[in-house]
């Protein structure tokens, strides 16, 4: 007869002690191969299977080595959860804290990457190598509220000795995924953890329900990307005859014309300007958009027309008005410039053989150490003119026309900037 597994979270609220040591008989039961008083949970009793295959050592924790500082912040410029911290603060950093918890956010990889709450447990976190920059992963660390959720894809609360790493037993996590909704991908896991003793049964519903209130916060900044490229597309589609429309880099739909709406248009996995086969539209014609992609069905008994020229004009002539301005193939579009991005897309225009992040981070700040930022900045740069501009090193693409409109005053251009090579640039126009 099959003992079913026992109500963890229940026994748990009565009476921690005891939950621990029946949690330990089973654990210590099942990794002897023998039979268990109870039955553990089945989540936890697969992620124990994970673990046996693949060798983690339960009587040994492992640590893999911290992520540098420098990598830390790279990943936090460049992962999606960033937009959604203060989502995840408001909905559990005020109860954890109260309650003896901290909140951990760990991206797609199981790198803790933000780690807040309690300073008490923070110290005791330390002490198991839980810190910014450690690798959680199930496969690392053995089944854990960070690691398990993520293989998974689902909220998991594991207490204490579900933990398989016995140096972890102490602790009860609950952890949910928190997913893109454009594509599904997992982006990450947001945790909280604390002693099993102050561990609520709840605690994994409230954890979960955050988690989705930050995709929906996600799926809200989708929707308000689209109805930004829905206006960039509107005047490029009224010039444009035929079956045509306008996605973003994941192939959701902000416009069409000429042909059914559809919600979503399936892209290569990396799409590029040119040709190619689509299952909506067929044979088309595909051109960058500022955050996505201009597509129109292209006639296959007609002669193919000449390739369309790429013209880039960087305007920097009005002062806190900068834009760039792409004409290609139906039409063109403009998109106005933070200091940042004026500064880099005046750096590439004027270096058409392209600059490393290296070389770009000693144009900006003297300093060819501070790569992070530059990575950072040129990723949401990329994410408007992926199409007509390239990486390693960084440049405009070779087809590509490109204009930059100066001020008529040398010391007005980019008059906010303090980068050597813009100094540099100013000092050596003609006045």
């Amino acid at each position: 007869m099959v003992t079913p597994p026992m109500n963890v979270p229940r026994l748990a609220a009565v009476d921690a002690a005891r939950a621990a040591r029946v949690l330990n008989e089973v654990r210590d039961a099942r990794l002897a191969g023998q039979r268990t008083p109870v039955a553990p949970r089945p989540v936890i009793e697969q992620s124990w299977d994970r673990m046996l295959r693949s060798g983690v050592d339960p009587d040994h924790d492992f640590r893999a080595g911290l992520l540098s500082a420098d990598e830390v912040r790279r990943r936090r410029e460049e992962s999606p959860l960033r937009e959604v911290l203060p989502v995840l603060r408001e909905g559990l950093l005020s109860v954890a804290d109260a309650a003896r918890h901290i909140m951990v956010v760990a991206d797609a990889e199981g790198r803790v990457l933000w780690r807040e709450g309690c300073g008490p447990v923070l110290r005791k976190a330390d002490g198991l190598g839980f810190e910014l920059g450690a690798d959680w992963g199930e496969d690392v660390v053995g089944t854990n509220g960070v690691g398990t959720p993520a293989v998974v894809r689902r909220p998991v609360q594991v207490f204490a000795a579900e933990h398989f790493v016995r140096s972890h037993t102490a602790w009860t996590c609950a952890g949910a995924p928190i997913t893109d909704p454009r594509n599904g991908r997992l982006l990450g896991v947001v945790d909280v953890s604390g002693p099993l003793e102050t561990m609520h049964p709840a605690t994994l519903a409230w954890v979960d329900a955050v988690a989705k209130l930050a995709e929906s916060r996600l799926r809200e900044r989708h929707l308000g990307s689209l109805e930004r490229l829905r206006a960039v597309a509107a005047p490029v589609l009224a010039r444009t005859g035929g079956r045509a429309a306008v996605v973003d880099a994941d192939g959701w739909t902000a416009a069409v014309t000429g042909m059914p709406y559809a919600r979503r248009i399936a892209l290569p996995k990396s799409p590029s300007p040119g040709r190619g086969r689509l299952p909506a539209l067929g044979l088309c014609s595909v051109e960058p958009l500022a955050g996505g992609w201009l597509l129109r069905s292209v006639d296959e008994s007609a002669e193919p027309p000449p390739l369309a020229s790429t013209r880039i004009v960087l305007d920097l002539t009005r002062p806190r008005r900068w834009s760039v301005r792409v004409s290609q193939g139906a039409g063109s579009w403009t998109r106005e410039l933070s200091p940042r991005h004026a500064e880099l897309l005046y750096l590439l225009a004027a270096d058409r053989g392209g600059r490393s992040a290296a070389a770009l981070a000693e144009d900006l700040f003297g300093d060819p150490g501070r790569t992070v930022t530059v990575r950072a900045e040129m990723s949401r740069v990329r994410r408007y003119l992926g199409g007509v501009l390239e990486h390693r090193p960084y440049r405009f693409c070779e087809d590509a026309e490109v204009d930059v409109l100066l001020p008529s005053d040398a010391g007005a251009l980019l008059p906010h900037s303090t980068a050597p090579a813009v100094l540099r640039r100013r000092a050596a126009a003609p006045r």
